[in-house]
């Protein structure tokens, strides 16, 4: 019998490492962020030596179609928080080829212009087959970034489509980006990407039909809302043209409820904005940069902010026993032993491989506790 699996612990190297990271040394930033994102020994005693210095960045995710300008765009506000005087954190992910590995990484060519600031730090990440947009060690990295006393933290989405669903879990404020490009009124209906947005934006508005797109995505919040038609009267045997009240007026127009429910700082429930941008020009971004910090007062006077952060930390629980229990169990060799050894059944069709899963499991207990050397 062996002892219980122990917390990793920091080498020496790791102590020295960490002095120079907690001096502010953007080198020793540059280390941690590699060891951390390809999970070199020790990174584990690392992030749990870095997280009781979490909770101070806001983490700002955007996510959209591919050429809607998200890196332009990331660009641009890093810009606009470097002049008033934040430290930002870059994290743009790139997609992994399938055939090669291999990723672009072209976000920092890309934001070149701010890439040899000081106060900038740029990370690109392949996601190396993860699903969801993101990286698999993004929320890691970022936890680094946070530790380090970065201000703001942007988490720039690979832009597959309609599963970038991890940055809703990831980030404080969400941003989906569009183009007039991106799709018609159906589109706009569907489900997952389109419902995770804190944040609307239009960039490229410049561009024809940028106004429709704007106006279709106003109504689908208007009538998700649910409440645009609340206290609208039966139609039957009712001249809606002698609706007197506004609130009754406003009700038969969910896109322009939807519009001046996103511009109210006292509302108990938030509506997301729909705003316009030409990130190319800059046009936009002092309007955008308002709409993250109203949201940042609206998830701290609501209590939101505290909930989204416990919900973050209750999934990386999760995430993090999810590897070690996949990690131990199939690198335990009579585990494997075990599954080579009821093959055969599973041919003839004798037992299921729910079955086998099932006495895996049941076998696993010790395996998974580090109790065994089996």
């Amino acid at each position: 019998m062996t002892s219980p699996v122990s917390p990793a612990v920091l080498t020496p190297a790791h102590e020295r490492l960490l002095g120079d990271f907690a001096a502010g040394k953007p080198a020793a930033l540059a280390r941690v962020v590699s060891i951390v994102e390809n999970r070199r020994a020790g990174f584990e005693a690392i992030l749990a030596t870095l997280h009781p210095k979490l909770g101070r960045a806001w983490r700002v995710g955007l996510t959209g179609p591919p050429g809607a300008g998200k890196s332009t765009l990331t660009m641009r506000l890093t810009s606009a928080y470097r002049e008033a005087g934040k430290r930002v954190g870059v994290v743009a992910v790139d997609p992994t080829s399938p055939f090669t590995g291999g990723a672009l990484l072209g976000d920092r060519i890309r934001m070149e212009s701010v890439a040899l600031d000081p106060g900038v730090f740029i990370r690109s990440m392949a996601t190396r087959g993860s699903l969801g947009g993101l990286a698999s060690a993004t929320r890691e990295v970022a936890d680094v970034l946070d530790a380090f006393g970065i201000d703001v933290i942007l988490i720039e989405t690979v832009g597959v489509g309609q599963t970038e669903l991890d940055i809703a879990r990831t980030a404080d404020t969400s941003i989906v980006v569009l183009v007039p490009e991106s799709g018609d009124s159906i589109q706009t209906l569907k489900a997952g990407l389109m419902e995770i947005a804190d944040i609307y934006v239009v960039n490229k508005a410049d561009r024809p039909g940028a106004d429709r797109l704007r106006n279709e995505l106003e109504l689908m919040l208007g009538l998700r809302a649910g409440s645009s038609m609340r206290d609208v009267p039966a139609h039957h045997g009712v001249d809606l043209r002698s609706l007197a009240t506004t609130e009754e007026k406003r009700a038969l127009n969910p896109a322009r409820a939807a519009r001046e429910a996103a511009r109210s700082d006292d509302a108990a429930r938030w509506t997301p904005p729909v705003l316009r941008t030409v990130a190319a020009q800059g046009e936009g971004i002092a309007e955008l940069l308002d709409a993250v910090d109203r949201h940042m007062r609206f998830l701290e006077r609501s209590g939101e902010l505290r909930e989204r952060r416990a919900r973050r930390l209750r999934e990386r629980v999760i995430e993090v026993a999810e590897r070690l229990l996949r990690g131990r169990l199939w690198g335990d060799a009579a585990t494997m032993r075990s599954l080579d050894a009821a093959l055969p059944g599973l041919e003839t069709g004798a037992t299921s491989p729910f079955a086998v899963a099932e006495t895996l499991l049941a076998n696993a207990a010790t395996v998974v506790a580090g109790t065994t050397d089996r």
